[in-house]
């Protein structure tokens, strides 16, 4: 009988979900804009400030984790309990929660317990702000040898890091902060 993804140590998961790269899809901007369009028909979007495509599928040519990320942006007076509600009922898992140094809620999408699902959304929800995956989004698109490069490097740590999510995205840091700190200077205030 197969456990259920919450019964799974971290352990299990990263053996099951490991670090997997690919050529940049075409269709990625076209799965973005069908879930942001679900999302937009199940959530009030009287508390939606602004929602965006981020990470490395939003950038064309770039290589990346066949994941989805969403940056979804509510308004102060949003009920995260609610919203929590509806995006359950939704077929999301919340992930991680944090409401310490503002609000970060993480949900994920097409995890199974047989592995990925065609299709794989990680929806960050958070108040607006000028965040830095939006940041180093646009560097990217703007710069695409800083891509090239930023794929190199992802695929270096893809092999030392492939069952370890937790190390791959810390040994990205230093090169995301790098660009995104020249992107805050090229675009100062843009969000």
């Amino acid at each position: 009988m197969t456990k259920k993804l919450s019964e799974m140590t971290i352990e299990e998961l990263w053996q099951l979900f490991p670090i997997i790269l690919k050529k940049h899809n075409p269709h990625y901007k076209e799965w973005y804009e069908e879930e942001k369009n679900n999302l937009l028909s199940i959530i009030d979007q009287k508390f939606i400030e602004r929602i965006n495509h981020i990470g490395s599928t939003s950038v064309k040519n770039l290589i990346a984790k066949p994941t989805i990320d969403i940056l979804l942006e509510i308004t102060k007076d949003c009920d995260t309990s609610h919203l929590t509600k509806i995006l359950k009922e939704n077929n999301w898992i919340l992930m991680s929660e944090e409401h310490d140094k503002g609000l970060n809620l993480v949900f994920n999408k097409g995890y199974t317990p047989n592995g990925f699902a065609k299709k794989v959304f990680h929806l960050h929800i958070r108040h607006l702000s000028d965040w830095n995956e939006l940041y180093f989004r646009d560097y990217l698109i703007d710069h695409p040898e800083i891509a090239k490069d930023y794929g190199k490097l992802k695929l270096n740590l893809q092999k030392k890091y492939e069952h370890n999510r937790d190390d791959y995205t810390n040994a990205k840091t230093d090169f995301i902060l790098k660009y995104t700190e020249k992107a805050r200077e090229k675009y100062t205030k843009r969000y």
